[in-house]
């Protein structure tokens, strides 16, 4: 049997056809300029963020750790798909070797669920600064930040562990289309010419603990910070509050929505355009909107860059 499926993948091995939008090349340039726009300014921003964060000693917070962490995350994240698939857009051969959509699924899986443990660390610290100002150095200790961005990472990339080899041992007979514009888990599991029963269980369980139950804990934790919020005297600095909770909770929402969207559906009921369209949200859109949402509205960070410019 072993004999059988190796002979199955190797008959494959070669390289796979992204389908991508073949039967609408019409919107081909227009996602072209979509995923560019994004992942430049993914780059601009979230490196700015890196470099302002690492420079400038006022920013040596916890809240700026993790900060860093998320956008070194975006960085990888973005460009572990965006080269590649704004190449595609451009070949008329959209192909990738079976060992790249392999590299290309793990990669992007991994740091995708490592960004969602992310997120619910980074709601925890905003709870902890707002809701218990006092103590919050003491609660967001510096071993408390490391150990809760390790197990951010180690999750992470341990949940994509266990899909990729389990999706090594099915046999695939031959099939070399995915129907995506990158290699993702969904789009995969449907070229096994197998029951993937199995997979799907595992797929559905892991999005509930990476999915579901960190974007409940946000939820959770900005409506304390609400109700912090709501007993701030200044009207002022209620609406500010307000003002960039909201657009917080507006970016976490729209990246967990569509993930969920992606990962929580029968692979046999979903639409396959759709989930090509809604996979460029999680991927792209919500990492170009983290640096502008969380640091580059904030007044800390463009003092930083004016102290930066100024000692420059």
């Amino acid at each position: 049997m072993n004999r059988e499926i190796s002979w199955e993948n190797e008959s494959f091995q070669g390289e796979f056809i992204l389908l991508g939008v073949a039967d609408r090349p019409q919107l081909e340039m227009s996602l072209f300029a979509l995923v560019l726009a994004c992942y430049l300014m993914t780059l601009l921003g979230n490196t700015t963020i890196i470099v302002v964060s690492r420079l400038d000693p006022g920013l040596y917070t916890p809240m700026y750790f993790f900060l860093s962490n998320l956008s070194f995350l975006d960085l990888c994240f973005t460009t572990s798909l965006g080269p590649h698939m704004l190449m595609n857009f451009w070949r008329k051969n959209k192909t990738i070797t079976y060992g790249g959509c392999v590299a290309e699924l793990y990669i992007s899986l991994a740091l995708g669920s490592t960004e969602c443990i992310l997120l619910a660390a980074m709601a925890y610290d905003r709870y902890a600064a707002i809701c218990h100002p006092l103590r919050y150095t003491t609660i967001m200790s510096r071993s408390l930040c490391f150990t809760m961005a390790a197990v951010s990472w180690i999750s992470g990339f341990s949940n994509s562990l266990v899909h990729t080899v389990m999706i090594l041992r099915l046999p695939l007979c031959g099939r070399n289309q995915v129907d995506h514009l990158f290699c993702e888990l969904p789009a995969f599991l449907k070229l096994a010419c197998v029951d993937t029963s199995l997979n799907e269980i595992v797929m559905f369980s892991t999005s509930v603990v990476f999915l579901l139950v960190p974007v409940s804990l946000i939820t959770v934790s900005y409506g304390y910070i609400a109700a912090a919020v709501l007993r701030i005297r200044s009207a002022e600095g209620r609406k500010r509050a307000f003002n960039t909770c909201s657009s917080h909770l507006m970016v976490v929402w729209l990246f967990y929505g569509t993930a969920i969207f992606s990962y929580l559906q029968p692979l046999s009921t979903s639409s396959h355009d759709r989930r090509k369209m809604i996979s460029l949200f999680y991927t792209f859109v919500t990492t170009m909107l983290n640096p502008l949402i969380y640091t580059l509205r904030n007044k800390e960070v463009h003092k930083a860059l004016h102290r930066l410019m100024k000692k420059n």
